[in-house]
């Protein structure tokens, strides 16, 4: 069963915070006048996350099947299930608060740089705080969704959250989101070669509940380091 905070699903498509678009929380420039008649942000991408962040080849213990991906949004980690108790390891950016949830979806479809489309809730609730963000933008480098994203699905219906890249690789490991899952756009990029639609996505909530029935993580996989390549 899906859960969430007591707004997220009907407030939160995506995984851009108040703050993420159009004003950035590093240094950026805006430059106007895109073809789209949004401005055009230039990300510097010099600021990286924290180095526990970084994807790894891990030793995962683990019932799962091979090919399901594990979201962990206490540790802010998602794991791409590889059999064998090995995973890989990737850092994700996760809901504010007041945007957690927790369930287990499929992946319903899939983009390669993928279209933002905000949802009339969401520009209304910038719209307040003196925000004004697009009704539509195009997929490309300055687009908030990134460089690929996987639409989790439950019951055969889009439950408005995805697992997409980001132009802010410094919000990886943080809370920024209105629930979506946020990755660097190497790793989604990563990731979106290996798992497929109708791949299983078991997403823990906030408070860490159950983890320890699903998972353990016993730190990098020095072979598959070595050898597994990707």
């Amino acid at each position: 069963m899906l859960t969430a905070g007591a707004s997220a699903l009907m407030v939160a498509p995506f995984a851009q915070g108040a703050a993420a678009f159009p004003r950035l929380a590093a240094p950026a420039s805006v430059e106007a006048g895109s073809d789209d008649g949004f401005p055009l942000v230039e990300v510097s991408t010099s600021k990286k996350p924290k180095p526990e962040f970084m994807r790894k080849k891990v030793r995962l213990v683990t019932s799962e099947k091979p090919g399901t991906i594990i979201i962990d949004t206490s540790t802010k980690y998602l794991y791409y299930v590889e059999g064998n108790n090995r995973a890989t390891r990737y850092g994700v950016g996760v809901g504010r608060e007041g945007f957690g949830w927790s369930g287990t979806v499929k992946v319903g479809r899939k983009a390669e740089w993928p279209d933002w489309r905000p949802p009339a809730t969401m520009i209304a609730r910038e719209r307040r705080k003196g925000r004004i963000i697009p009704t539509y933008m195009k997929g490309g480098p300055n687009n908030p969704l990134g460089a690929r994203a996987l639409y989790l699905y439950k019951g055969g219906r889009d439950t408005i959250f995805r697992i997409h890249g980001t132009n802010q690789p410094w919000t990886i490991g943080q809370n920024m989101s209105s629930g979506c899952i946020r990755m660097m756009n190497k790793d989604v990029e990563h990731l979106y070669k290996r798992a497929g639609v109708g791949s299983k996505v078991i997403v823990i909530g906030p408070n860490g509940r159950g983890a320890e029935k699903l998972y353990t993580d016993r730190g990098m996989d020095l072979l598959g380091t070595l050898f597994g390549g990707g």
